[in-house]
């Protein structure tokens, strides 16, 4: 794995530039990008827009895949290892703790984190970290930045290599992770979020469907865990953002 070895800081600038700081324009952009669509080359095109954006780093991350552990949520990712293993948990409790609206507000707008005193980055890798989210289909991505030092970040620079990776993640069929449908709500689950939107407990539910009330719970346990969220009324918020209900 290679490693740039330089980086310490960041700031901002609001215009986006026609250049990158590498010397790469759009329109070479654009065609590279292409390029890479053709060959299904996810890695090569994340590593097109961290050079034309002036990043040293690229993870995409699948927020849905986040909620079973483990590392699957990472569809591909040139950070260090150790420092994506300890990503997991970061991820996973800043999705814990944000609503369903505030996913919502937050799609193609940047927001820089700081990674743990007690990670171990490369000589000279700056701690903070940039992350857009976007969503292809129901499924909400984010695309994470490491940057070296001085680099000049333009916001809406970063909204567009946004919206690029969602035009590559779209590509992601081959790319070894489970398939939308594995996260799917069936017919039972959507009843049950129906009725859930109309007020009904689950005690009622189980009477309107004729089945018992543990069996709606874990439906409704079951939905929660599909759509990333923490309780009924962001899953319900869910289902009306996807036109479930």
């Amino acid at each position: 794995m290679e490693i740039s070895t330089t980086g310490a800081a960041w700031s901002l600038q609001t215009a986006a530039p026609r250049v990158s700081s590498r010397g790469i324009s759009r329109e070479q952009l654009i065609r590279r990008l292409g390029e890479a669509a053709e060959r299904s080359s996810l890695a090569n095109g994340l590593a097109i827009l961290t050079e034309y954006v002036g990043a040293t780093h690229h993870l995409l991350a699948r927020h849905d895949l986040s909620q079973d552990g483990g590392l699957d949520f990472v569809l591909c990712s040139d950070w260090p290892f150790d420092v994506v293993r300890r990503l997991a948990s970061i991820v996973i409790g800043l999705n814990a703790k944000t609503t369903e609206l505030e996913k919502c507000l937050a799609a193609l707008q940047p927001c820089f984190q700081v990674l743990p005193d007690d990670i171990d980055l490369p000589r000279g890798v700056n701690r903070s970290y940039c992350s857009v989210t976007f969503n292809v289909g129901r499924s909400r991505f984010s695309l994470m930045l490491l940057f070296p030092e001085d680099v000049i970040l333009s916001q809406e620079g970063l909204r567009d290599i946004a919206v690029l990776a969602s035009y590559l993640a779209s590509f992601k069929a081959g790319a070894g992770v489970r398939h939308d449908r594995d996260f799917e709500l069936t017919e039972r689950e959507i009843e049950c979020l129906f009725w859930i939107a109309e007020g009904k407990t689950s005690e009622e539910i189980a009477v309107i469907l004729g089945i018992s009330r543990n069996t709606i719970n874990n439906y409704i346990t079951s939905v929660m865990r599909k759509t990333a969220t923490r309780t009924r009324s962001e899953a319900i918020a869910h289902a009306v953002r996807h036109n479930l209900v």
